[in-house]
């Protein structure tokens, strides 16, 4: 039998040829057609059999061998294993019969986990405003592979695939000081930087270290509610606080101060999640104020800092703070895309050390070979470059979606423009209803918010948070156009109602 007349090999897969080699000979001994301790062809014959180096045959029969498919004898050949491997699961005990999957444990597991719900995908072909991301259309995930190829043609590329500090790449940690301190004007060094996996991660880590058992923290409502459910499953107490066109009233804020022993605040300053206002400068400087006083933690989610699109922004909390209150978290996941999870907490040391021992508990650290590829994009200054494209295009679609709402809905709807970020908060208007219009949009192929998860145990909202940096021009005409017959369906209802 001709072996190579059994191998296909296609040079333009993105399978290695040495590996097509080994997978096709792998897949002719499964079938048979290649029989126990039946000969291969030697390296240089099946080499210019199938017109590839000689180095590829080898590479392939070491993958065979290394697998234990073939034997190897000095001075004879390579063979077909005798003994073939057993790839096949053997039952625990003989004759017990195959059955399903369990329903559910046998022990008991009690259901304090707070967060409400797991992911649930958008159904196919819908059109989604969704409640405020990036597009991962415009994300350089061009750059990004030329960077892990980069590492991988390197000859220490190894040493990235091993263990490394839970603190994260060093090489990222230098380029994310000095871009925080160009862009932000903090002034942290690679020690007070810890890479996470997202701002989530981050939030966690740290309520995990600082909350107890019936500690207050007080956040704002409507608010970020992955971020409440985080805190009450460390234990915490809620103490909620409203928000108007300035941010958090930082009146309520004090005067819960007076009343309680609080231990953290919890604080969104630019685009506040779901209002999308930001903290003015004037409240920022009293928040650290309080913050002295009544010794307190801040937590400052600075999630999309570099979104704005008609002024410059103010800058952090974190850049002012003398004194050590203030925890400042932020991400890429929202400057790439959100399926790219690096996100950081900078912090002072004594708590940099506690967050760097939980992380190694629950995640030894995170991916080296895109941490090392994220240090370079933000080195050679690529990251910056795609700020400057994505800012000007997302606020050109701020500036279409609030035309068409405005042009389509006026009556209906009302909101004011964000001056950045990813999404518009918006009220329904005249008895219009947030979950109704949610149903007959989805009948009509638009998915979009139903009001509920912005208040604090409160679902009665006819508030909903409108993303519109995800969606180009052509997708924000027919989305709107989709809300307008969904909105007139609403309203004829509850006419007909009436």
């Amino acid at each position: 039998m001709i072996i190579e007349s059994l191998l296909t090999i296609d040079k333009e897969l993105p399978v290695a040829v040495y590996l097509q080699i080994a997978n096709g000979i792998i897949g002719h001994i499964r079938l048979g057609t290649l029989k126990p301790e039946s000969a291969l062809p030697g390296s240089r014959a099946l080499a210019a059999a199938l017109k590839v180096h000689r180095k590829t045959v080898i590479a392939a029969y070491d993958e065979l061998y290394a697998q234990s498919w073939v034997d190897v004898y000095p001075r004879k050949g390579i063979f077909v294993a005798k003994n073939l491997p057993d790839i096949t699961p053997k039952p625990l005990q003989k004759n017990e019969k195959v059955t399903g999957f369990a329903a559910q444990t046998f022990f008991k597991v009690d259901e304090y986990v707070p967060y409400p719900e797991v992911f649930k995908p958008n159904p196919e072909h819908h059109l989604v405003f969704d409640e405020g991301f990036p597009d991962t259309r415009l994300a350089p995930v061009d750059l990004l592979v030329r960077e892990y190829r980069r590492y991988g043609n390197y000859h220490f590329t190894s040493k990235y695939l091993l263990y490394g500090p839970e603190q994260g790449s060093e090489n990222l940690r230098n380029e994310l000081a000095r871009f925080l301190s160009e862009t932000r004007g903090l002034q942290v060094s690679p020690a007070d930087i810890l890479i996470t996996k997202g701002v989530q991660m981050a939030v966690y880590l740290i309520a995990q270290v600082l909350i107890s058992k019936g500690d207050v923290v007080i956040a704002a409502d409507p608010g970020y509610p992955a971020a409440n459910d985080t805190f009450e499953q460390a234990g915490a107490e809620l103490a909620l606080v409203p928000v108007d066109e300035c941010g958090i009233d930082l009146d309520a804020v004090e005067a819960i101060c007076k009343t309680k022993k609080v231990k953290l605040l919890y604080v969104i300053p630019h685009h506040h999640r779901p209002t999308a206002v930001t903290l003015s400068s004037a409240r920022r400087m009293r928040l650290l104020e309080l913050a002295m006083k009544y010794r307190f933690a801040i937590i400052e989610d600075d999630y999309d800092y570099d979104f704005h699109y008609t002024s410059s922004p103010i800058l952090p909390l974190a850049s002012a703070d003398y004194y050590g209150s203030v925890i400042y978290v932020g991400s890429f996941s929202k400057t790439i895309a959100p399926g790219i999870r690096i996100g950081f907490v900078a912090a002072p040391p004594n708590l940099m050390v506690q967050l760097n021992r939980l992380r190694r508990m629950i995640d030894r650290q995170g991916e080296q070979l895109l941490e090392e590829a994220m240090a370079n994009l933000l080195k050679n200054g690529d990251i910056s470059r795609h700020l400057k494209k994505t800012n000007k295009i997302y606020h050109e679609r701020l500036g279409v979606l609030c035309a068409l709402l405005n042009d389509q809905l006026g009556d209906s709807i009302s909101f004011k423009v964000p001056d950045g970020g990813f999404a518009i908060w918006m009220q329904y208007l005249n008895g219009v209803s947030a979950r109704l219009v949610a149903a007959k949009a989805a009948e009509m192929g638009l998915s979009v918010s139903d009001g509920s998860g912005y208040y604090y145990r409160n679902d009665d909202c006819n508030f909903i948070r409108l993303g519109f940096a995800s969606l180009n021009l052509k997708e924000l005409e027919q989305g709107v156009g989709i809300l307008k017959r969904a909105v007139e369906k609403v309203r004829g209802l509850t006419i007909n109602h009436l």
